[in-house]
């Protein structure tokens, strides 16, 4: 069977069927190694590391089942590529659901180390190196499914900030496809297969790449650095534990995003040259902490909680007003944002075009996500060296069954 003859019109109703008889028997699985084996492995990996691949980096499979859509809580991966995606007009309600069921058996086979249907090359999925792929429906694709009236009120455009100065190109969305993993070979395989089968659906609206540090080179646990040296996440929910599960994942109404969440995806340009032209002092002042630990202004380490009441000899807070950690800051770790960024680098010929991919998750984001971004539009130091230039905002659907798909919660009725 080709992608064609997939995709053509009319297998609405027959499409899982012909997805399960075209699925061949899955390999069995060498057992992984490394400190990621007992969590990530799965039942359907197929490595492929040679005796020169690090342990356990290119072997390790992130299971794609399960309560959550994988790719939120997982541990972020060295590589990142956010697809967003515009349904075409004639696409409809029954179009979506072929999609849908479409890219769900992609990411279930790509994640598990084997092709997608009809992969000409699936010896580039071979080692899937803890890829994820994580799918979001923005506001859009509520109104052409013809379930507008099932659209949490929250996934809109974010209110407009005067900080603020979005690009059409990095902005909104349709459908989100979150692509992860530790080995870019693998992501851009992955990416390139849900692009082709999104083809006759959906036009690419934006894709944004980033990385991270790769596997290996921080200890584990341990805090990214972004461009601008800042460790970047100190103060994050801790996925496993009571707070991140209220923070992030839905549980109340509506009742078919229940087990899933809400992403924030800012894009944030960094004015690299001018912070670059900052002394150590202004910059630190800035943020409210020392670049070299991450420890507050007030701590000795990374993870001291900062006193907002000390002053210092002139009788001025140590940590500025106007500071960073001291506008972002969030009491309540329930109701803190779950931040997984990723850093992009996208310069050419000597110009510095650097920064951020800002990608927040949260449960309800009037309550998490607006008063903080509120705070920071109003007065942050750092608003001098940074700047928002894409936003966009999706509901993240639970996760799936084995022999399910992605927002069946929403459209399976």
């Amino acid at each position: 069977m080709t992608r064609r003859g997939l995709l053509a019109g009319g297998l609405a109703g027959g499409v899982a069927g012909a997805l399960a008889a075209c699925s061949p028997e899955p390999r069995p699985a060498a057992a992984p190694t490394g400190p990621n084996a007992g969590l990530n492995a799965g039942p359907n990996a197929r490595p492929n590391a040679g005796p020169g691949a690090a342990a356990g980096v290119g072997r390790s499979v992130v299971t794609f089942h399960g309560e959550h859509q994988a790719g939120i809580a997982t541990p972020p991966q060295a590589f990142a590529a956010f697809l967003g995606l515009d349904l075409r007009r004639d696409v409809g309600r029954e179009a979506i659901v072929r999609l849908l069921r479409l890219l769900t058996d992609d990411a279930r086979r790509l994640t598990a180390g084997r092709g997608a249907l009809a992969d000409v090359e699936p010896e580039l999925a071979a080692s899937p190196a803890r890829l994820t792929v994580t799918f979001g429906f923005g506001p859009g694709l509520f109104a052409a499914a013809g379930v507008e009236e099932m659209r949490p009120e929250q996934v809109a455009p974010l209110p407009a900030y005067e900080i603020d100065r979005l690009e059409e190109r990095w902005s909104g969305g349709d459908l989100l496809v979150q692509v992860c993993a530790d080995d870019g070979v693998t992501l851009a395989h992955a990416l390139r297969m849900i692009v082709k089968d999104a083809r006759s659906f959906a036009e690419v609206r934006w894709t944004q790449r980033g990385f991270r540090h790769a596997p290996g080179v921080l200890a584990a646990g341990a805090t990214q650095r972004n461009l601008m040296g800042q460790l970047d996440g100190t103060v994050n929910p801790e996925p496993g534990t009571a707070d991140f599960d209220r923070a992030v994942w839905i549980r109340g109404e509506p009742a078919w995003l229940r087990g899933g969440t809400t992403l924030v995806l800012r894009r944030i340009r960094m004015e690299l040259d001018t912070w670059d032209a900052a002394d150590r002092t202004a910059r630190e002042f800035s943020v409210g902490r020392r670049l070299a630990d991450g420890a507050p202004l007030t701590g000795r380490s990374e993870r001291d909680q900062p006193d907002f009441d000390r002053l210092n000899g002139a009788g001025l807070p140590v940590i500025a007003e106007y500071a960073h950690i001291r506008r972002a800051h969030v009491p309540d770790p329930g109701l803190r944002m779950f931040r997984r960024v990723y850093n992009y680098d996208e310069g050419t010929g000597g110009k510095s075009d650097s920064g951020l991919i800002f990608a927040s998750y949260q449960a309800d984001i009037p309550r998490q996500y607006l008063p903080v971004q509120r705070r920071l539009a109003e007065g942050d130091l750092l608003n001098e060296w940074t700047t928002p230039i894409g936003s966009a905002v999706f509901a993240i659907p639970p996760g799936c069954a084995e022999g399910g798909w992605i927002g069946e919660t929403l459209l399976g009725g």
